[in-house]
């Protein structure tokens, strides 16, 4: 789509004919994927029908008293003005004045209802759209850019609620406007009425033109906003690997790429919508040359046909007439932009969700006998070779089990099943049992807790961030979690104590005490299975002490999965498994695996190195 050509004041042209016509649609494919969108937006709406209604009533009695508006100051000038007849002359500006004052009182009440109605209509789609997301599989967010996700929540959104603010009454209004206008005009003179008409064609050829371009560039304009924010937040999140591989100018360069593409797209979209008042500014003086020209042509003949009054009131309805054409080309470029921003909103939320079937199983207390039978899984479809291949294994209740292997060869992966954050491509993994899919998910985490070798806080107190573990925690327990996880120490040094303050990143603590709040965290919500992925791989030799202290208590009467390169961290494992290449090779202990001198003693070797 994007081309370099010549570049008129600074910005090259990003559309070529064949981006202007588009991908070949089935016929009325895009109008449809219009009235679907606009028809859930809709949908959204109609919740508040009652107040709705009234907006709507409002709308129409301010079109009305619009209309009538001008229709007494004709009357008044053939009437009164132009005979000299002012007797009853103050009793029709004294109704002309409560008519203007009525249309100013009912487009008030319109506006400040209809605010409220779309700000109430913002928030629904917010909600449901940030609930969606909590409902949408882990494999979804690992395939999506997390600023780009931001943007559908804050950007598009927010293009819809000024669409509602503003758009919605006036394309109302200006339909309304429209038809009284045209009707009146009618009554009046059909045959200045018919000249005022001209401008159509014109206006509809003019605004194809446009809208074809707009239409595009207003969504490329959107995608661009994404992927910029995208940018951003991968970039700030990961500001110390930045920094560390001196990657400063290379960021700037990318950011300064989707940067210029977003003003590229930015220029010509409001370029081209820029285009719409000048063209209707001059077809409205066109119309009201035309009127003028030829109405006085008609008033001079005096036949009546035609009086001062009819030019007057005709002056006035014919730029009545183009003004809701005016607002309605305005504002088309205004919703064309909400349903770039709609579209990209309801596309995340017509993403499937997790489901879980009810079944017998919803209220099971497990006790933690994990099976692996022969099960095999890749990530996406298009991927050739399994990351685990036909891997099976037993840990009964309360074992440890240790996943060692080089990167790559399925450690993680196996945690991610366990999880089912993923669903298996072949074979079975039964708890208890019990098939894991027939398991629900929430009845499967809610006893299973996660330490991982990046542990992520919640910008919140160091009490809330333990809780989180288990909402429902007392002060008492959350203390006692702390202590057996070796954090009540260094959280009582804090300013605050549990009342603490961190940060997203936790940046006030290290990088060990973070990790002993994550350990708190999982002691506090007393889980049946325990996954530890390379949980002290990024800590030092004397903070680790402290963390192996506190997983075995974590890891007590529990059934434990643990991940680490260290290999000194599986040494009290009940088995140790091998993996290479997403296939199990050796299991066994530890002290039987050394004897075997197989691929575990060779790693243990090479560690030691």
């Amino acid at each position: 789509m994007l081309r370099t050509i010549r570049k008129p004041f600074g910005y090259e042209p990003i559309l070529t004919k064949e981006a202007i016509k588009g991908p070949a649609r089935k016929k009325g494919e895009r109008a449809r994927n219009w009235k679907s969108v606009l028809f859930r937006i809709w949908l959204v709406v109609d919740e508040q029908r009652a107040l709705l209604m009234a907006v709507l009533a409002l709308v129409f009695v301010s079109s009305a008293l619009t209309l009538v508006g001008p229709i007494m100051v004709g009357r008044i000038i053939d009437k009164y003005i132009i005979p000299a007849q002012f007797g009853g002359l103050g009793g029709q500006i004294g109704i002309l004045i409560a008519v203007y004052f009525g249309l100013s009182i009912s487009m008030y009440l319109q506006n400040f209802w209809m605010v409220g109605i779309a700000q109430q209509t913002i928030y629904r789609l917010r909600t449901n759209l940030f609930a969606h997301l909590q409902k949408l599989p882990v494999s979804f967010f690992d395939k999506r850019q997390h600023g780009e996700l931001m943007s559908r929540m804050t950007n598009d959104i927010e293009n819809v609620s000024q669409t509602l603010n503003t758009s919605f009454i006036q394309v109302f209004s200006s339909v309304l406007t429209l038809t009284g206008t045209v009707i009146v005009m009618l009554y009046l003179s059909p045959l200045l009425t018919l000249l005022t008409m001209i401008i159509i064609p014109l206006m509809f050829i003019g605004m194809r033109w446009i809208t074809r371009r707009t239409s595009k560039l207003f969504k490329e304009q959107q995608i661009a906003v994404g992927e910029l924010n995208g940018m951003i937040e991968e970039t700030i999140s990961g500001q110390r690997i930045v920094k560390a591989f001196s990657r400063e100018e290379q960021v700037m360069e990318e950011f300064a790429e989707k940067s210029e593409r977003l003003r590229r797209t930015g220029f010509w979209a409001l370029t081209y919508s820029g285009f719409i008042p000048k063209v209707m500014n001059m077809l409205n003086n066109a119309s009201f040359a035309i009127i003028a020209g030829v109405g006085g042509l008609l008033a001079l003949k005096g036949d009546g046909i035609v009086t001062i009054g009819t030019i007057v009131v005709f002056s006035e309805l014919a730029r009545q007439f183009t003004r809701p054409l005016n607002d309605l080309a305005n504002q088309f470029n205004t919703v064309l932009s909400a349903i770039a921003g709609a579209e990209r909103v309801f596309g995340i939320m017509d993403e499937p969700v997790e489901k879980d079937e009810a079944t017998k199983h919803s209220k099971t207390i497990l006790k933690g006998d994990v099976e692996f039978r022969n099960v095999s899984f890749k990530y996406g479809d298009e991927s050739d070779s399994y990351t685990i291949n036909e891997v099976s294994f037993h840990v009964k209740s309360g074992e440890t089990a240790a996943f060692v292997g080089a990167t790559g060869a399925g450690k993680t992966t196996i945690m991610q099943l366990l999880a089912r954050f993923y669903e298996v491509d072949q074979g079975e993994i039964y708890i208890d049992g019990i098939p894991i899919s027939k398991l629900p998910r929430k009845t499967l985490r809610s006893q299973t807790a996660f330490v991982l070798q990046d542990p992520f806080l919640f910008e919140a107190t160091v009490r809330e961030n333990i809780r989180y573990g288990k909402l429902d925690a007392t002060d008492e327990e959350v203390i006692d979690a702390a202590k057996k996880a070796n954090a009540h120490r260094f959280i009582m040094r804090l300013e605050y104590g549990y009342d603490t303050v961190l940060t997203a990143d936790g940046g006030e603590i290290s990088q060990g005490q973070k990790q002993l709040l994550s350990i708190a965290r999982a002691l506090v919500a007393d889980p049946i299975l325990l996954l530890l992925d390379e949980a002290t791989s990024s800590i030092d030799t004397v903070t680790e002490l402290e963390i192996q202290e506190a997983l075995e208590r974590l890891m007590e009467g529990r059934t434990s999965f643990v991940i680490a390169h260290r290999l000194n961290t599986v040494r009290k494992a009940n088995t140790v498994y091998v993996l290479e290449q997403g296939e199990l090779i050796e299991s066994g202990t530890q002290t039987k695996l050394i004897e075997k001198q197989g691929a575990y003693y060779n790693m243990l070797m090479e560690s030691k190195v």
